[in-house]
């Protein structure tokens, strides 16, 4: 009896223990927040064509709307509203950058009225040094989806990291002006410091 009782007794123990690691490996490898407030994504639109120098560079601030990182399982996710993408030349003057800014947010650039979200989900995360990732996930944008990838470091963390694609393969059509001879670039770059919530 007194060894079936210790027996009983121990394997209690040893499932409490047993949920308690189990508990706390899930706790740690559930993702955390993104601290929308003091993170920042720039997206920066080039300019092309024989007359280049007439035209201007786009910075456009694009505020993150929700996300989440999962650093032990190496998984990302962030939300952008698309209408909330805000045109931020700073060398351009206050009317030219409110036409800018109809024109990215209207229907023959992002048509943020009818897609209104874009997103970012992770596929992959590889190691490429000492706090740094390679990582590749699925861009919902204009209404497709399609994979980018991207460099990322952590530092303090912050993680920062720069991501390239091109908005022709989103259905998206280069802005030209005077005759072609000032457009947009195909390619655009964005830039992102992300922080997590404590």
């Amino acid at each position: 009896m007194k060894l079936w009782v210790m027996f009983h007794g121990n394997i209690r123990i040893a499932l409490l223990a047993a949920g308690i690691a189990a508990g706390a490996m899930t706790a740690a490898g559930q993702p955390r927040p993104i601290d929308t407030a003091n993170s920042v994504m720039t997206v920066h639109v080039y300019k092309s064509g024989l007359l280049s120098a007439l035209g201007h560079d786009h910075e456009i601030s694009a505020p993150i709307a929700a996300g989440t990182v999962d650093a032990e399982g190496r998984k990302v996710e962030v939300r952008v509203d698309a209408g909330t993408l805000r045109v931020s030349d700073p060398k351009v003057s206050d009317k030219d950058r409110e036409e800018i800014q109809t024109n990215m947010l209207g229907p023959e650039v992002l048509d943020a009225r009818t897609f209104q979200e874009i997103r970012f989900r992770s596929t992959t995360a590889e190691p490429a040094g000492p706090g740094a990732w390679k990582v590749a996930g699925e861009l919902a944008l204009h209404g497709q989806a399609h994979t980018v990838s991207m460099e990322v470091r952590e530092s303090g963390g912050h993680y920062r990291g720069t991501c390239r694609f091109k908005i022709t393969d989103f259905g998206i059509k280069p802005i030209k002006a005077a005759g072609g001879t000032v457009r947009v670039k195909d390619e655009v770059q964005i830039e992102f410091d992300i922080q997590l919530a404590h």
